[in-house]
């Protein structure tokens, strides 16, 4: 939509900033003309309504060009490669790993020379979690930020940090790294000055005298974390103020009704930008956008403001991809990829955190219909957008698929989830899991799951009782779990430890900042002789990562797993099987998984009616065996707890 006044200011700052719009800076001006109607309608929608707009939008537009202006000539080349791509981060061969730098490995020097041992693996993205400034004792693993623009100095510091950057480049390898939008630490520069009673930076936060307006905030909002943290305010003793803190008392909610706390935090993804990040996860997504009332959860406006981000940094620094962290329902989730004229131009990514809670569903019945049950929601997600896929992460596992997708498989949602939390807490007769309950909310029943992929899997229970037929399955529902997330269509993302088998790490009980956040169970400390094990032949070790490095491996190798919307769900012939098809230019891949502790047989008539004709040969690509299709009651036999890529 062309805008005569609009363009002519944009045309008067661009030529004040000295930019060379008709050579070297065509392609920036050309896509600032592109987006800025867009930029213009969204910032309307937020803030048009306020007196100083046209001065904040001003600033706004001011924050984009310093951004591209400061971007580097190899950053701004890199742009241009990936846009010449169309969506690079679609592809099969990108796989990643998330972790704690100083958990992995101590430091980002140290990290530096670990580089290899990804590569063997076959990852080349890698996922920091937290690395910037935040309080010890008060970090909530690093999502309490007080410095937005200072690494850790348990880390090192931005230098290092430019250095590993530098350095995965150079092996073609991608860094991810988080934003925390939603709040600062209480120690934050901005904090600090609203608690010394400076009404601007008071501004940044809901503040308030009394009780009065967070009380009515409350009646609609739901309590975050029950158990530690209950209630959405605190009260702050230096401003005499009640502050709100949906998460914990030490982490200060943003207020982004104020356009300048959009400005001030947009100027900070661009940092990160000109780091040299090539995907940004936005921590808590659902949470930005406040309104008494409302559950203050996936407000319209929080998708306005992700919108208006993305396409201010489509203009600035387009080789920079946004992941949304909303763990949300399933359709909720599917918001976040824009709807509309929006549509695949809000989130490049969304975690698929329903498909990785149904994969834990069926482990623990043996039974995928539940999880075919929500794929009419998943497989919606429009073209050009992306998953990032897993089997664990740094958080709890919520059960948050709908309780309809329960009672359309036949079972009652209460009892159900109530046998999910029971299994995977260890408190189910014969369950081998050893996980715990996160979060447990005594009013409603709610809870949530803690542990480690290999100790939910049973190998923790496995290794204790010296059982060696128990330690094969659960290195067999390792790789199965692995296998489904790696296929399943997007990024898939490893989680530090889980390459090598790592149990549920109970020194967290130890240290009073960790012992009230039974997460940090799955979150352990890295033992590099451990993980030195995984080139001894038969060891656990060496059998998990030799495993998750051949799917990899083998996931690079098919073109049909770039993400191009090409799952398609097969319907059930038998409720313990799961499977899809991944088709590109004519050429499928059959992905089979058996979820039970027997053998599965599948009909080849659940293959005819994907494509399939009898007399075609099969290949897994896993064990190279060889399988003819026969008729339509004849069937395929897919081990307990077994899996099968067939091209």
């Amino acid at each position: 939509m062309y805008n005569f006044s609009l363009n002519k200011v944009l045309h008067e700052k661009l030529v004040f900033y000295k930019i060379d719009i008709a050579k070297k800076d065509s392609d920036f001006y050309a896509r600032f003309l592109t987006n800025l109607s867009v930029i213009d309608i969204l910032y309307k929608e937020l803030y048009g309504h306020l007196e100083n707009a046209e001065t904040t939008f001003n600033g706004l537009l001011d924050t984009i060009v310093h951004a591209y202006k400061k971007r580097s000539s190899t950053l701004q080349k890199k742009d241009l490669k990936k846009l010449e791509k169309g969506k690079w981060f679609l592809s099969n061969e990108l796989a990643g790993m998330s972790l704690y730098v100083d958990r992995f490995c101590g430091s980002l020097q140290n990290l530096e020379s670990k580089l290899d041992y990804f590569s063997e693996l076959g990852v080349n993205l890698l996922h920091l979690m937290p690395l910037f400034e935040s309080p010890e004792g008060e970090s909530d693993g690093g999502y309490a930020v007080s410095d937005f623009r200072k690494v850790n100095q348990k880390f090192g510091n931005i230098e290092d940090l430019l250095k590993l950057q530098n350095e995965m480049q150079a092996k073609d390898m991608y860094l991810m790294i988080d934003i925390v939008l939603n709040h600062t630490s209480h120690h934050h520069e901005w904090a600090i000055k609203a608690k010394q009673g400076d009404s601007l930076y008071q501004d940044y936060y809901y503040m308030y005298d009394d009780r009065t307006i967070p009380n009515n905030f409350e009646k609609s909002m739901p309590e975050i974390f029950p158990e530690s943290s209950p209630g959405s305010f605190s009260y702050d003793a230096d401003s005499k103020k009640w502050v709100m803190t949906v998460f914990h008392n030490y982490q200060w909610d943003l207020n982004f009704t104020n356009p300048a706390v959009l400005n001030s935090m947009l100027d900070t993804i661009f940092f990160y930008a000109n780091l040299g990040v090539d995907i940004l996860r936005i921590d808590a997504p659902a949470f930005i956008w406040k309104q008494m009332g409302t559950t203050c959860q996936n407000l319209p406006q929080a998708h306005t403001l992700l919108r208006l981000i993305k396409q201010c940094v489509e203009v600035a620094t387009p080789g920079m991809a946004l992941l949304g962290e909303a763990i949300v329902a399933p359709a909720a989730i599917m918001e976040y990829f824009g709807n509309g004229i929006f549509k695949a131009q809000e989130c490049d990514f969304a975690y698929n955190a329903t498909n990785m809670a149904l994969q834990w569903d069926a482990l623990a019945t043996g039974d995928t219909r539940v999880m075919l049950a929500a794929q009419h929601v998943l497989t919606k997600k429009p073209e050009g957008v992306s998953w990032i896929t897993y089997t664990r992460c740094h958080d709890d596992i919520g059960l948050g698929f709908d309780d309809y997708m329960i009672e359309q498989a036949g079972f009652n949602p209460f009892h159900h989830r109530q046998f999910l939390k029971n299994y995977y807490s260890a408190n189910y007769p014969g369950s081998p899991s050893r996980g715990a309950l996160f979060s447990s909310n005594p009013k409603t029943g709610d809870a949530r799951i803690s542990g480690s992929l290999a100790s939910l899997c049973g190998l923790e229970k496995a290794l204790e009782i010296n059982d060696n037929n128990a330690i094969s399955i659960a290195v067999q529902k390792i790789l199965l779990m692995q296998a489904m997330s790696f296929f399943a269509g997007g990024i898939p993302m490893v989680f530090y430890g889980d390459e090598v088998g790592y149990t549920n790490d109970y020194s967290y009980l130890n240290d009073t900042a960790k012992s009230y956040d039974n997460r940090w169970m799955h979150r352990p400390m890295i033992d590099w002789k451990k993980n030195k094990r995984k080139n001894e032949e038969g060891t656990v070790e060496q059998q998990i990562f030799s495993g998750i490095q051949k799917l990899l491996k083998i996931r690079k190798q098919l073109p049909q797993i770039a993400d191009h919307s090409n799952s398609k769900w097969m319907s059930s012939h038998n409720i313990h099987v799961a499977g899809f098809v991944r088709e590109l230019e004519g050429k499928k891949i059959f992905c089979i998984f058996n979820f039970s502790h027997i053998i599965a047989n599948l009909k080849w008539v659940a293959f005819k009616e994907n494509g399939a004709k009898e007399g075609d040969v099969l290949v897994d690509q896993y064990t190279l065996e060889q399988y003819t299709l026969g008729k339509d009651q004849e069937f395929l036999s897919i081990a307990p707890y077994s899996f099968m890529i067939l091209k």
